[in-house]
């Protein structure tokens, strides 16, 4: 066997011991309360991926005791067949309840016939830390667990609550508010939905996805702070919310930097409100050829962003920089498929 292959996992092995294994010398008993408090409170949810770069996997976390649980907004939910594992095993089918992109935020719900009565996280405390306070990480990063087994634990510190600019060349996000950027390496995959904790038990955020600096190529390691997305919560799991998606939002201004057409990419003739983004077809020997899409393929991400409409997909093409790399992710009948393309030069 060749000597890279056997390589490989033992590094992944010797990373996952050190990430789950938070030193006992460190850890005060107020520390170790919270980790007993906040590991029944965690799920794992299971839903559309598995293929190239497109994980099927994340984290969330209960916020209330009839299974109502809050976690990322990701290509994840985009199933019919969503799943959750609780800290004992148990396995239930969810469904979602709403969703505020902006936020990166959804919550989804269990579906069971029976009251549940679940420990769950008071998110309406809305706990607030700044710069130096120490924290407790909680999610399923690199799905160590699929049943009864704990979610990872890792343990860092506050570096600052700021924004991360949302251009290109900084981080692409779709949340344009504060975040607690942290010392731990918390954002891995599988990882975003999981919650960050004071040593002390308070929560403070949701961890958000796995975001890079293009022009550094660096990683950040953040979450959203619980107190932004404490109202979204509340509203959505009482049935009386409103996405500012639906309040009068005008469509995005197109920059026309970029064309689908670019890509090799034919959109179906946009003569809805909002069209979807559905290919009509692909030009032989394109890149999105080259890359298998098809037509018929609904474009539903690119580099996370939510595609509502053929205006939306030309929005965010529009963005993008000669020499980034772009990820789209279509929906293919009932399989959820992403690609990776390089955007090309600028035509002058």
């Amino acid at each position: 066997m060749n000597q890279a292959k056997l390589i490989k996992p033992i590094l992944i092995c010797i990373c996952l011991l050190g990430a789950l294994l938070v030193p006992v010398h460190r850890l005060d008993a107020s520390s170790r309360e919270t980790i007993q408090y906040a590991l029944p409170r965690l799920v794992k949810i299971f839903g559309a991926g598995g293929v190239k770069n497109l994980y099927g996997y994340s984290t969330g976390f209960l916020v209330s005791p009839e299974g109502h649980i809050a976690t990322i907004w990701s290509p994840v939910l985009d199933t019919d067949q969503l799943s959750v594992v609780l800290h004992d095993g148990r396995r239930y089918e969810a469904e979602v309840l709403g969703a505020e992109p902006h936020l990166d935020l959804a919550i989804i719900k269990l579906k069971s016939e029976r009251d549940l009565n679940l420990p769950y996280f008071n998110y309406e405390e809305k706990a607030t830390a700044g710069a130096g306070t120490r924290i407790l990480g909680f999610s399923n990063m690199f799905r160590v667990a699929t049943g009864d087994e704990p979610v990872s634990v890792l343990h860092g510190v506050i570096e600052a609550r700021t924004d991360l600019p949302r251009r290109r060349g900084a981080f692409e996000l779709s949340y344009t508010g504060d975040v607690y950027v942290v010392d731990a390496i918390t954002n891995n995959p599988g990882a975003a939905g999981g919650v960050i904790m004071t040593y002390d038990g308070k929560l403070l955020g949701m961890i958000g996805k796995q975001v890079r600096n293009a022009k550094t190529n660096t990683w950040v390691n953040y979450s959203l702070p619980i107190d932004v997305l404490s109202k979204s919560i509340r509203q959505i799991v009482t049935g009386k919310f409103e996405s500012s998606e639906d309040q009068n939002e005008p469509e995005p201004t197109i920059v026309e930097r970029y064309k689908p057409i670019d890509f090799g990419l034919v959109m179906v003739p946009d003569v809805l409100f909002r069209t979807p983004a559905f290919i009509d077809t692909v030009l032989p020997g394109s890149q999105v050829a080259q890359a298998g899409l098809k037509p018929d393929d609904l474009v539903v991400f690119v580099n996370d962003e939510l595609i509502k409409s053929c205006k939306t997909l030309k929005s965010e093409l529009g963005k993008l920089e000669a020499g980034d790399t772009v990820r789209l992710v279509v929906r293919r009948e009932n399989q959820l498929v992403a690609v990776e393309l390089q955007v090309p030069p600028e035509k002058k």
